[in-house]
């Protein structure tokens, strides 16, 4: 059995999902494959080519972690708590070309991948949707970490969703033909939990002061002069950091009406509202880093109608929409330093044929 998932770039809605409010995130045409078959005995031996690592265990539950994010037993113990016997073992192979480590979801792609591999072998039945979900269970819940649930269902469901996790999860699928984009990697690690903690807690604390005294104040709703009422209540970085998310929201909320035909679609519209994210979470989140501004300044100088940082933070990717001459923004990103893809819209997580395996 061969499966493979895409990564993901998040369009709009970067450091929202976690804090209740929507995103609107793509598929990419770079993919993570897991090609396995059964054993003879109750052992998982994993492969891992293009990270030089192995991995191996017996299966025997509840299956104990042995380090941090221990992903691969916690979809199986995730997969065991609802009830499914798992007992033979696997010989596996993993490779794929998302860049790693730099914020395009290959962990996510990769969990998904195992989670969709273990579907497919079992016959368990799960959909494209319910395999996010679990592997949503395994990779944030399982640990208790700080993310939000866009990665896992963005690479299982694949092409453009628009994803809202309230008051209930929900999905829609945007089947826009959009034009190709130049991921580039900046090729700078990360510090995803440290952002993640500081922006996330940072604006859930603010938040949470002002609720002490209006319940009544949410982040899907508020307008900017209802946080102005209340802005004695905060400090001045709880206020910067609701206040240009507030703002997030609502140009996700335009970019919405265009996917949905609600406003006439226009490239270069879509390029302005990644530009106008881009400046927020350059200049008010601070997730940004000088080579990855520089990236991007040097993207949209070549032709290009917008982008945007992509992921967490700190380091990694940035992306640019380039319908046209992708070629110049490709040249353009290295010139800085960087390495660059160019990328389209792709599916979601899939069986594959021994032919297309990497």
């Amino acid at each position: 059995m061969i499966v493979s998932t895409p990564g993901r770039i998040c369009l709009f809605g970067e450091h929202q999902d976690y804090l209740g409010l929507p995103v609107i995130a793509a598929a990419i045409s770079k993919r993570i494959q897991v090609k396995g078959q059964f054993r003879a005995d109750n052992v998982v031996h994993f492969s891992l080519p293009d990270v030089e690592r192995t991995e191996e265990f017996a299966i025997d539950f509840p299956l104990p972690y042995s380090k941090e994010r221990d992903y691969f037993k916690s979809v199986l113990n995730v997969l065991h708590r609802k009830g499914h016997e798992l007992t033979r073992g696997f010989e596996i192979e993993v490779r794929g070309n998302i860049p790693i480590n730099s914020g395009t979801s290959s962990s996510s792609a990769l969990l998904v991948s195992w989670v969709k591999f273990l579907n497919d072998m079992y016959d368990l039945g799960y959909t494209q949707k319910q395999i996010g979900e679990i592997t949503y269970e395994a990779e944030v819940l399982e640990f208790t970490e700080p993310g939000g649930m866009m990665d896992q269902y963005s690479t299982a469901v694949g092409n453009v969703i628009y994803l809202a996790s309230q008051p209930e999860i929900s999905i829609k699928t945007y089947a826009r033909d959009l034009g190709t984009f130049v991921l580039g990697d900046s090729l700078e690690a990360k510090d995803t939990l440290g952002i993640l903690s500081r922006v996330k807690f940072g604006t859930l604390g603010g938040v949470n002061k002002i609720k002490q005294q209006d319940a009544s104040f949410d982040l899907s709703s508020a307008t900017l002069s209802d946080l102005n009422a209340h802005k004695n209540l905060i400090t001045a970085d709880e206020y910067i950091l609701i206040s240009a998310n507030l703002d997030d929201r609502d140009i996700l909320l335009a970019a919405k009406s265009m996917f949905e035909g609600e406003v006439e679609w226009s490239d270069g519209k879509l390029g302005d509202l990644l530009n106008q994210h881009q400046q927020n979470l350059r200049e008010h989140k601070r997730i940004s880093t000088p080579k990855i501004d520089r990236m991007i300044q040097a993207s949209l100088d070549s032709g290009a109608l917008g982008a945007k940082i992509n992921g967490s933070g700190g380091g990694g990717c940035m992306f640019a929409y380039a319908p046209e001459n992708p070629e110049k923004v490709v040249e353009a990103i290295e010139k800085e330093g960087g390495k660059a893809y160019i990328i389209r819209v792709d599916q979601g997580t899939k069986s594959e044929s021994e032919s297309l395996f990497f």
